[in-house]
């Protein structure tokens, strides 16, 4: 049999584990019998033995005798005397089985039959590994470093697939050299084309909640629940916990003696600064909490109307004690940006014991700007006062103001007192 092709072609794919014996057989004879449509028109008059162990074929074509000059179908039907030189006892209404060598189709379209095949073994191979990675979505996975773009880091896996790393998941301090291992979590994975495009993240919340689950055995079994995250990677994240077992100190137990449990997790993610909150029911106290290391005084919650859109629930007003006032806010707003994720509410700090003829800044929202506004609140500067206090040129280095900008700000606020 004129199989030369066909076996090389075996010889390729049938070690391949991913592609099963009987999936082999299958794809084989789709890929054929596409190969017999296009010569003879139909495939349905055709029987294909494949034995892909040895690279075996056969090909029958089954057509029915008919008297000489009456064939209306030369893919159907046979003539009588062509049918007697197969046999020579042939006689009309009979069926006859002719094998039909691979040479019959043509060079060319053999050759076309082996790149159909490989394309349907990779669009085969593609689709599993597509299969595979979706239902790891959310997952952490580690591959190697195989090569560094300026926009992504390539990884290759055990397998063989390839992962990809873009820049904005990766953590701002993350360094990585040609294959170092790199953990994350597979945040998502598409099919373009007939390749499957999976996208691995280090900066995704989940990547924190699953190094939780592996580190921290109370988490992987269940005994104590993740209630929310808020990340910005590399910098402080701050993870509510809970446990149903009054018996277990959900963030004693995250954290370790002196932090032995939690320093891995914050080496892995560029030594981030992680907050482990006790979660609670009763809004006010978990909203304190979430604030910390800043001790409030009071918290007074504003809901917003159900009709309203966004994903805060409310506005919150939390009065502090002018010395923890920076704390609650933290370096460049981080520490109330992670309390106001985490809470799903918008948090306004306030400060204890304003003087009298002292004026809070947002009495001034007609002439400043509220981005201004919310620049000094960053840095703790929610008064008048506290901020014709200070000195012009630490206010531009502490916030992103220009110079003319903050005395601008300040010829407004000294009006209000000298009128």
């Amino acid at each position: 049999m004129e199989n030369i092709a066909l076996i090389e072609s075996f010889s390729e794919f049938k070690d391949n584990k991913s592609i099963d014996r009987v999936t082999l057989m299958s794809i084989l004879e789709e890929v054929f019998r596409a190969a017999l449509k296009r010569k003879f028109g139909s495939d349905d008059n055709f029987d294909i033995i494949i034995n892909p162990d040895k690279g075996d074929l056969e090909i029958w074509r089954n057509r029915i005798v008919v008297a000489d000059g009456m064939s209306e179908d030369d893919n159907e039907e046979i003539e009588l005397s062509e049918a007697r030189r197969i046999e020579p006892d042939f006689e009309i209404g009979e069926d006859v089985s002719e094998e039909v060598k691979l040479i019959d189709l043509g060079r060319r379209a053999i050759l076309a039959l082996r790149q159909n095949l490989i394309s349907k073994i990779h669009e085969h191979d593609s689709t599993n590994i597509f299969k595979q990675f979706k239902d790891l979505e959310g997952e952490i996975y580690s591959a190697e470093v195989h090569h560094i773009r300026h926009n992504a880091v390539i990884l290759l896996d055990d397998e063989g697939n390839e992962i990809v790393l873009p820049k904005n998941e990766q953590i701002r301090s993350d360094f990585f050299r040609k294959g170092d291992t790199v953990r994350g979590v597979i945040k998502s994975v598409e099919l373009r084309g007939n390749k499957p495009s999976i996208i691995l993240s280090r900066t995704a919340p989940q990547f924190l909640v699953k190094l939780f689950e592996q580190e921290i055995p109370e988490v992987f079994d269940g005994l104590i629940t993740i209630e929310g995250v808020a990340r910005i990677p590399g910098d402080k994240a701050k993870i509510a916990v809970d446990s149903y077992d009054d018996r277990i100190d959900p963030v004693g137990a995250c954290v370790g003696v002196k932090g032995s449990r939690i320093h891995g997790i914050v080496r892995e993610l560029g030594n981030e600064n992680i907050d482990v909150i006790n979660f609670t029911k009763n809004e006010q106290l978990f909203i304190a909490r979430a604030l910390s290391p800043a001790k409030v005084i009071s918290v007074d919650i504003h809901k917003f109307d159900e009709n309203k859109k966004g994903n805060k629930k409310g506005r919150v007003n939390v009065l502090l004690k002018p010395e923890e006032v920076s704390k609650a806010i933290g370096r460049g707003g981080v520490n109330i940006r992670l309390a106001s994720e985490l809470t799903s509410y918008e948090i306004d700090v306030q400060r204890e014991g304003i003087e009298e003829e002292d004026v809070e800044l947002t009495e001034f929202s007609d002439e400043i700007e509220a981005w201004v506004i919310q620049e000094f609140k960053k840095i703790g500067l929610d008064t008048a006062k506290s901020i014709l206090e200070k000195d012009v040129s630490m206010l531009v280095q502490r916030t992103d103001l220009e110079e003319e900008t903050v005395l601008d700000v300040q010829r407004i606020l000294r009006e209000e007192f000298e009128d």
